[in-house]
């Protein structure tokens, strides 16, 4: 099983997800070199503190404050977090292709409820070619 599998399955809750387009950011070799090679990019699956300082430092975006902002619009992650559908490919023209995604797991939780006492929840969080951020959560190898 890859990283990108165990992430999305749930097994590495304390690792941080991301996916980066090959016109995303520079240095896309490097990264694939620490990564996954995928069709249009690379995934790295990495420890949470380092992850973050990774992801900021290829995007310059913090990424919770990324993630705040794609938070509010919910739209479609693909099963392998590679892509999805953007909620304003209906409202703008041109390409809504997923530029980068940065995703976290957060273990179940039983003192609440809703989707957090079904099990370990999936938050991701991309960013469109159109310019819009967004986000879905699901559970763990459920998708």
């Amino acid at each position: 099983m890859s990283d990108r599998e165990e992430f999305l399955a749930g097994d590495r809750p304390e690792d941080v997800f991301m996916y980066f387009a090959d016109d995303a950011v520079s240095g896309i070799d490097a990264l694939a070199g620490h990564g996954e090679r995928v069709d249009d990019g690379v995934v790295l699956v990495v420890e949470g503190d380092s992850g973050r300082s990774a992801f900021q430092r290829a995007t310059d975006l913090d990424p919770m404050a990324f993630a705040k902002q794609a938070m509010p619009n919910e739209g479609i992650v693909d099963a392998d977090a590679t892509g999805g559908v953007c909620p304003d490919s209906d409202d703008t023209e041109g390409p809504h292709d997923a530029r980068f995604v940065f995703a976290f797991a957060e273990e179940q939780n039983e003192d609440v409820e809703g989707l957090y006492n079904e099990g370990d929840v999936i938050h991701a969080y991309v960013q469109c070619s159109c310019g819009t951020a967004y986000s879905e959560k699901w559970l763990a190898g459920e998708k």
